[in-house]
């Protein structure tokens, strides 16, 4: 049953005050997670604004157990800490895996796919703000094609974004769904549903940021919405091999009302020297996988 973002419940994970950037998508999004997933929770986390959230020892904001690992190894982290757990007799914990689009999408796409292979039993989310913002707004196989960074400074990125969702469903997952932080009521649901799932389960987390994107840093939430209004990001989940469409990406199939790209790219500092060609190819590429995943929910 969905969740009114009324009746969300009211006990705090997370306190205010966290060392992220002002505007960060990511203490929204990570506020409603650990909501969703309660006190017996432990997060394994790798070097990446997450763990700019998180603080150091002993003054961190966040109040579940937390263990630190390389760039590469989340997924890896994460199966130890189930076994660890079993052995000790604390299944009762949920394991939750999270890293950033270059700790998932790049460096850590091979210990993720094997544990994945193995259904081993945690969450593991992706918070995608597309590109290694944590290190200074490099590139990574997640940031979209004529988008400008710090390693892509005079001639933006040629390349399209990876498929890593797609990717991720070839494994056959427990679970899969996306997600953004401007949506905590959808956000919420799933993390409540996953929870509950044995096996792998997969959330890729849409967030927007200001500082890597370039918009001004009150326009988070409206960034993110924008995204999804948009069709840029899609909202969606997938389980025993269904797939449906959830909440505003939901809303949008029925009522056939979805806002143009050139919307979302005109707001982002980080796309100036896109084309007006450059432009209309994204609509295409949004629009033919809008359709594509039209077909697919049967709408």
């Amino acid at each position: 049953m969905a969740t009114a973002i009324m009746d969300l419940p009211e006990k705090e994970y997370i306190l205010p005050g966290t060392r992220t950037c002002a505007g960060c998508g990511l203490p929204i999004a990570y506020r409603h997670i650990l909501k969703a997933l309660g006190p017996k929770t432990v997060v394994t986390l790798p070097a990446c604004c997450l763990t700019i959230l998180h603080g150091m020892y002993p003054k961190t904001p966040v109040a579940v157990n937390s263990v630190n690992n390389t760039f590469a190894s989340t997924a890896a982290s994460a199966s130890g800490l189930v076994a660890g757990l079993k052995v000790t007799g604390r299944e009762d914990y949920t394991v939750l895996a999270m890293a950033g689009d270059g700790g998932t999408f790049d460096m850590g796409i091979q210990a993720l796919s094997g544990a994945a292979e193995r259904q081993t039993h945690f969450i593991y989310v992706c918070y995608d703000n597309e590109a290694y913002m944590n290190t200074g707004v490099q590139r990574s196989s997640a940031t979209p094609a004529g988008a400008v960074t710090t390693t892509t400074p005079v001639r933006p990125k040629e390349q399209p974004k990876k498929d890593f969702i797609q990717i991720m469903e070839a494994h056959h997952p427990a679970y899969l769904a996306t997600t953004c932080s401007s949506y905590p009521a959808d956000l919420y649901n799933k993390f409540v549903k996953a929870k509950e799932i044995r096996g792998t389960r997969f959330i890729h987390l849409a967030v927007p940021c200001p500082a890597g994107w370039g918009f001004p840093t009150r326009q988070t939430v409206k960034m993110g919405r924008l995204a999804v209004e948009t069709a840029v990001v899609v909202l969606y989940e997938v389980e025993d091999g269904r797939f449906r469409l959830t909440g505003k990406s939901l809303n949008m199939a029925k009522t056939g009302r979805k806002r143009p790209v050139s919307e979302y790219v005109a707001g982002q500092a980080r796309f100036k020297k896109m084309t007006p060609e450059q432009v209309e190819a994204f609509q295409q590429w949004v629009d033919q996988r809008w359709e594509r995943l039209l077909e697919r929910a049967g709408i």
